[in-house]
């Protein structure tokens, strides 16, 4: 999980209207797989740390919490329906979205896009 969130780390450097969408968005989030806990810290759109935890005193703004196996056909080149969005993911009852809602909404697309990294970079495998 570690190499997979440095690889969407780089790429995100990589994407200029990625970058352009997130410039707002400074926060820390919790991304939760399987109980393994990352934090996660942007800032202006760039993600700067990632922290394996737990951690009690690490502050975070929002959280995604899921099961490997979920996220893994989430970052399928084309997934089922389910697993295609992050609530997508909730509504299926394979994630949890906890904290402060109205931040994740604000940033929704940007977070989106920055989850769906992994995504694209399955699709370039394919292709090559």
């Amino acid at each position: 999980m570690r190499a997979t969130l440095a690889q969407m780390q780089q790429r995100l450097h990589d994407t200029p209207h990625l970058l352009r969408l997130g410039r707002l968005f400074s926060d820390t989030v919790l991304l939760e797989v399987d109980g393994a806990e990352f934090y996660l810290t942007f800032r202006d759109g760039r993600l700067e740390t990632i922290v394996e935890g737990p951690s009690r005193k690490t502050p975070w703004r929002f959280a995604l919490r899921t099961d490997a196996d979920a996220l893994a056909q989430f970052w399928q080149p084309i997934p089922k329906p389910g697993f295609h969005d992050i609530f997508g993911l909730v509504k299926i009852g394979r994630g949890r979205i906890d904290g402060d809602i109205l931040a994740l909404i604000k940033n929704l697309r940007f977070f989106k896009e920055f989850m769906g990294l992994a995504r694209a970079e399955s699709r370039t495998e394919e292709l090559a």
